[in-house]
């Protein structure tokens, strides 16, 4: 089985929007799950992540969890939304130096590599986040299973 863990500020906007898209990928051997830096632990998913997730027909039913050392654990890989996430989780645990990743660095792709926090915004900044973290996904996925396979 090979746990990956999604990892953002509050874990109510991005990091569960990306565990459920891959939760919903239903890949064989792959187990998925969120956590925040700074989570409040069984709040729920914003409504506009709730909302941009029912317009994708994916189904969800997320609390929120803090990050803390039996996930890290838990994890063979940690996928953060940003740098800044990233190198929080390093100052905390360095054990995890060889498993964490921001989800653009694992995906490969260039440029800018963070993915905005869509929080307290529109819609449509929501839905932007939605399909940044799902493209990245899909090439990460792509990876994942080369790496596992």
């Amino acid at each position: 089985m090979t746990c990956v863990l999604f990892v953002c500020t509050g874990n109510t906007c991005r990091s569960p929007m990306a565990e459920s898209i891959l939760r919903n990928m239903a890949i064989p051997g792959l187990e998925v799950k969120s956590a925040g830096i700074y989570a409040q632990t069984g709040s729920v998913a914003s409504a506009n992540a709730k909302k941009v997730l029912d317009e994708q027909e994916i189904p969800h039913n997320h609390q929120s969890s803090l990050l803390d050392e039996t996930l890290v654990e838990w994890s063979d890989y940690i996928l953060t939304m940003t740098a800044g996430h990233k190198d929080t989780i390093l100052n905390r645990y360095p054990e995890a130096h060889s498993k964490t990743f921001t989800l653009k660095e694992f995906a490969q792709i260039g440029g800018y590599p963070d993915i905005a926090d869509p929080f307290g915004g529109p819609v449509e900044i929501y839905r932007e986040a939605f399909h940044e973290i799902k493209e990245a996904i899909e090439k990460a996925t792509i990876i994942l299973q080369q790496k596992e396979g």
